[in-house]
Parts: C-alpha cells; structure tokens; sequence
C-alpha cells in the first residue's frame, strides 16, 4: 500500500500532545490524517487533515470514526476497545491490538500478565473495590506502606497514592484497585521498545527518570541512563520479553524499577509514544513518534541510536495557577545553547497539568543535567 501523498488514511484517537508530535511526522511524509478528540481546542485540530469532535469511551463514535479511515492507532489508553474490536474483525487494521491493549488498560490485568508470564514485578493484591483494603490490613493480609492504584484511568500521577497510615484511605476512588509493596529502588528507569506489524523489533538506551515527590509526575527524563552497562542490558531484555508476551504493534514504554540488589521490577507500561521518549525529537536518529509510525505501517524500523546525550524537562502548571496560560522567563531559556521548548497547545494552565516539555542536548551528560535545572528553575507556567 502507498502511504505517502495518497488516499491512505490514519486515524488516530486522542488529540493531545503526543498526537500533535505524530503530526509532525505525518506531515513531513504528507500522510493523511484523521483526528477524534472530545475537547474543541485539542492541540491536534490545527495540524491534522480531519479532526472529528467525539467521545473516546463511547463505542458508537469510535467505532464510526474507525470505519474511514486504513490503520487506527492512539494516543491514550482510555479509548472504546470493544469498539475496536469489532473494527479489527471487519478488516480495519488497529495498532497497538486489542488484545493488548485490553491488559495495558487495566493495571490489576497487566500485573497478573506479568506474573502468568515469568514478569519480573512488585508484589501486589488485587481488591474489586477499595472498601477491601481496610479489610486486608485488619486481617493481616496486607501491611503498611503500599502504593494504591486505580485498576483504570489513571495517567500523570493521577490514580497513584503511596498509604501510609490508615487515614490515608480517605477519598480513594472507590473502584477496582490494586496495592502494590513499595520498592526500595535505586532508580526509575524505563525503555521503549518499538515493534511492527512484521515482529521486527528495536528498543531505544535506558533512560533515567526523575520524579516530582508530590505530584508523581517525572520532571526529568535522563538519557543515557546513567547506570551499569549490566544493568542496562538487563532493563532493555527484561523490556523485549514484555514486548514479545504482549504482541504489541507500534512502541511500548516500559518502565521499571532498579532495586537495590540491581534487579529489575517492570512497573507498567504504555503502549504508545511516551513521556520518556520526548528526548528523541532532539536527540536520536529516529524520534519515537517517526518510529511509530514506521511500526504501525510496517514500514522498516529507524535508527534508535543517541546523535548525543539528551535530557527532558517537563513543564507543568504551577502551583495556586488556574486559568489562562502564560510562560514566564522564556525568551532567557530560548538563549541557552542546546535547549529546546515544546509547547502542547494548550490554552488552560491548571497546577501540575503537561503543558509542554524542553529538551537539553549536550555532548557531556552531567553538564546537561545542569542545564535541565537552571531550564526547571527558570520557567514558569503561570496563569495570566
């Protein structure tokens, strides 16, 4: 099939940010595209060929957007996959699967993936309501500290809660949930593996991440990771084998955990361009949103290498900052060598909401770092 300056047609579902970066990719091989979001002002609308206003979890809008176009792949996992199925039994190629993308959206199912299939991970139970948990931990089957997690919809630190006390409980969404012992790690890591339609398969360098302590977002993703090379050998198999049990199609963020004896702990993953890829736009051969591309159209895989060391910095609404978006200081950041901003499109700032993201390459990788701080220490997302 021709994809390029053709009636081919993409469909992607979710019209944020990183359907906005696939954009750019689709642009620049003139690939036609067709856009579903809910929100009339998604950041999507403005470079897309259709965009089309509709529900993600409602199973008419999906399935009916789904029925114009050639391959349909997302940019979020909240999407109507009954809908999807019922595409892929009429011929409608849907990238990731539905299959595998029926275990990634709900974490208690992902969890008991990877221990059906020799998965390193946390321990954890499973609770079909939160309400269980208090029962758990007056019988004795469960201990403080833990981390709770929302089974579904969670996403940017949403749906995660580390409980240490029982009043801790207090406002838990009150749906399946799972609790999962808290691992004393060295590092949060993660890699991305990309896969096409043909099982050819490539992951990208370990990357580090550091996290936001109160709002569990990442703030900096760190690449190369800087850890043993043994480690990192470790991390990129342990993300094949995740890779190779799920079937995926297109790319697959894995993150994990680096324990304190060096062993590595799959955490969850995504399947689909990731936060922890931002700084291949900059620095990589291939960028991860070129490389899903390839996947999904069986196109051959790109080069995964780093040109040079890059590290991204998120930017998030501050603290105390609701409405209208403003970004202060960015003229200074703009005068840095090797720094390059992002901005989603956003209108609206909100406390902690990704509005965007900067990229800091340089050939020395603790010089970089230094950068990213000064970058995180000098821009604000405030509102007007």
């Amino acid at each position: 099939m021709s994809y390029f300056s053709s009636n081919f047609k993409l469909g992607i579902l979710g019209g944020g940010q990183l359907g906005k970066m696939l954009l750019y990719e689709t642009r620049k091989w003139d690939i036609y595209t067709r856009v579903m979001d809910a929100s009339e002002v998604a950041p999507c609308r403005i470079a897309c060929n259709e965009f089309v206003l509709g529900n993600l979890m409602d199973f008419d809008d999906v399935y009916s957007f789904g029925k114009e176009v050639d391959v349909l792949t997302i940019e979020i996992e909240n999407v109507n996959v009954d809908a999807l199925e019922k595409l892929e039994a009429e011929g409608v190629k849907v990238y990731p699967p539905t299959k595998a993308l029926r275990t990634i959206q709900n974490k208690a199912k992902q969890k008991l993936f990877y221990v059906d299939h020799g998965i390193p991970t946390a321990p954890f139970s499973r609770f079909a309501y939160a309400s269980e948990i208090k029962d758990s931990l007056e019988n004795g089957g469960l201990d403080f500290p833990f981390v709770w997690k929302s089974a579904q919809f969670g996403y940017d630190g949403q749906g995660v809660k580390i409980v240490r006390k029982i009043e801790d409980l207090e406002g838990l969404p009150p749906g399946e949930c799972i609790a999962e012992d808290m691992i004393p790690f060295k590092n949060e890591l993660a890699v991305i593996v990309a896969r096409s339609v043909n099982g050819e398969r490539t992951t990208y360098p370990v990357v580090e991440m550091e996290f936001h302590p109160e709002a569990n977002q990442v703030e900096y993703v760190i690449c190369p990771a800087r850890i043993d090379a043994k480690v990192a050998e470790k991390a990129q198999e342990v993300a094949l084998k995740v890779s190779e049990e799920i079937q995926h199609v297109g790319l697959l963020a894995v993150e994990m955990f680096q324990t304190q004896e060096d062993e590595i702990l799959v955490n969850e993953v995504a399947p689909r361009p990731h936060n922890s890829g931002h700084y291949s736009i900059e620095a990589s051969y291939t960028n991860q949103f070129e490389q899903h591309i390839r996947a999904i159209l069986d196109l051959p895989l790109g080069n995964t290498r780093s040109k040079v060391a890059g590290i991204m910095v998120n930017l998030v609404g501050a603290e105390g900052h609701t409405g209208d978006v403003a970004y202060e200081n960015m003229d200074q950041v703009l005068r840095m060598e090797g720094v390059t901003p992002h901005i989603y499109g956003k209108r609206q700032t909100r406390p902690f909401r990704k509005m965007g993201h900067v990229t800091i390459v340089n050939e020395n990788i603790s010089k970089a770092r230094e950068i990213a701080q000064h970058v995180k220490e000098t821009i604000n997302v405030i509102s007007k």
